[in-house]
């Protein structure tokens, strides 16, 4: 560095110059290039950096700053000659802003200064695509409202700033996305961005599901979730966050991931689910409180207290294809899948565009640009398999299944979820316990001590179905959708889906780190 620097002072003053990854400007300005971070030696920024208290700056100014490269979102040099950095600033622990820096260039050698922004660049993003095309669903409505605001000032600049190019429609109506989805050009876009809570991500995936080509389409388009609504759990998971404009970051810097889907039947109707089904407390919680969405997430704990003494029970009959039926063996499972899951992320996420080309994806599955895959066990008018074991509850009080372990913030129900593992996670409770007992349960959910809860049966599975009996209304959660109070099946598709995520699996501590549970 001190040679770099002596390098700088004896060149002329208009010339910019790069030493060992040191990019060196006139007036002792440099930027160094680290493996993780980009080092910003300048006074003039370093005054943008003090401290503040009440909006007024306090302190000595910095004589510089350091920018991690997880929060670079692009570098260019414009035709006029100056270097631009655009970056996304913490300023908040809710909050992310973007910024941009410019330096004036002068004379330089191109070719030297072009490879330091390319190595930038691939430090910055590594395995993740750069520049992705999306398609933007921004649904004005979404939970407590305030998501044009909120895809307008949070989310809108850091997506610019990362140079995406971005088509943006506002829904006006329920089920809108899945006609555009179904009808959107695939090869025109990366990913689909829903801005809103987990309904309208779960119109993306029926969309592109009733298309001719839906296991390709279901491939080559990514689902990305700009979490504006009430639980909001598909960005948990993802995103590891709630807060709309860290959201935006991992997006920008997630990876391509493969995600189980599952194939629900009611009746002669074949809709997809990418989250959960729950019958009982949980999906009175959810669907009950439809009149009190202004809440937000609170609306959820609302709901649980009005419902909490009730002890009402949901009698039924649950027949199940069990795959792991022990705790400790699921624990294992889930430690061989995070494994696993390491070198996945690395084959997923170093493909670019060209890679996840339809041409490429047809390579190795010669149904890819079919439709939805076949149900391997038909539907819920078939005949039960011989092989799926079946139990008869009177007093059931909560019945749950879940593909993401987040179903809301500080909500870790499925622990040992996996993002693609052919598996779906169940738990089930009696609901004739105490109340007590039910807070003591619920309280075990916050700290992701849910799974060790002796009052809970939990459970990997690949298909079931479920039967309600004398009992003729109630309510039947699909992904947070309301749907006929009948009996539904429910199998899983390993790796039918796509979508972004951070590090190429779900960001919520497992079944052995219930410490680390909360978003």
């Amino acid at each position: 560095m001190d040679e770099a620097i002596s390098m700088a002072n004896s060149a002329p003053a208009s010339q910019s110059i790069v030493v060992d990854n040191v990019l060196l400007f006139p007036r002792d300005v440099s930027l160094a290039l680290t493996n993780e971070n980009l080092v910003v030696n300048d006074k003039a920024q370093g005054k943008h950096q003090r401290r503040k208290l009440c909006g007024l700056p306090f302190g000595h100014a910095p004589p510089g700053f350091v920018i991690p490269l997880y929060q670079v979102l692009w570098v260019e040099i414009t035709p006029s000659g100056l270097l631009v950095i655009d970056y996304a600033n913490y300023v908040s622990k809710k909050h992310i802003r973007a910024e941009k820096l410019s330096y004036p260039l002068g004379r330089f050698d191109q070719d030297v200064l072009d490879a330091w922004v390319n190595l930038v660049l691939k430090r910055a993003y590594g395995t993740a695509q750069r520049k992705r095309r999306a398609k933007v669903l921004v649904n004005p409505h979404a939970g407590p409202g305030g998501a044009d605001k909120i895809w307008e000032h949070e989310v809108k600049p850091l997506f610019e700033g990362a140079r995406m190019s971005l088509d943006v429609v506002r829904t006006k109506f329920s089920g809108e996305a899945v006609g555009i989805c179904e009808n959107l050009d695939i090869d025109a876009y990366d990913i689909v961005v829903p801005c809103s809570g987990d309904g309208l991500p779960y119109e993306c995936i029926n969309g592109l599901g009733k298309r001719p080509d839906a296991r390709k389409a279901l491939r080559q388009v990514a689902v990305a979730h700009i979490p504006c609504g009430s639980g909001n759990a598909m960005s948990c998971n993802l995103n590891g966050t709630h807060r709309p404009s860290y959201a935006a970051l991992a997006i920008i810097k997630g990876v391509t991931t493969p995600m189980d889907l599952m194939s629900v039947t009611q009746g002669s109707t074949r809709t997809l689910s990418f989250l959960s089904q729950s019958v009982g407390i949980i999906a009175e919680c959810d669907l009950g409180t439809e009149n009190l969405r202004w809440l937000g997430a609170a609306r959820f704990n609302v709901g649980l207290m009005q419902r909490i003494f009730s002890k009402k029970v949901y009698p039924c009959n649950i027949s199940m294809k069990v795959e792991i039926p022990e705790k400790a063996d699921i624990k294992a499972h889930y430690k061989r899948e995070q494994t696993e899951g390491d070198h996945t992320t690395r084959r997923e996420g170093s493909a670019s565009r060209e890679a996840s080309s339809a041409d490429e994806s047809t390579s190795s599955d010669p149904d890819i640009g079919e439709g939805l895959p076949p149900l391997r066990f038909g539907t819920v008018n078939d005949k039960l398999p011989e092989d799926w074991e079946t139990a008869s509850y009177d007093k059931l009080g909560n019945f749950y299944c879940g593909n993401m372990a987040w179903m809301a913030p500080d909500a870790n129900f499925f622990t040992a979820a996996c993002p693609n593992d052919g598996l779906m996670d169940v738990v089930f409770n009696d609901g004739d316990i105490s109340a007590a007992k039910y807070l003591e349960l619920l309280t075990s959910v916050e700290t992701g001590r849910l799974f060790d809860n002796p009052h809970v049966s939990y459970r990997k599975i690949a298909a079931y179905r479920f039967t309600p009996r004398d009992q003729k209304d109630g309510y039947i959660s699909i992904d947070g959708e309301h749907v006929p109070f009948e009996p539904f099946q429910v199998e899983i598709h390993q790796g039918l889906g796509t979508v972004i995520s951070r590090r190429g699996k779900y960001e919520a501590a497992g079944p052995s780190d219930w410490e680390k549970a909360s978003v």
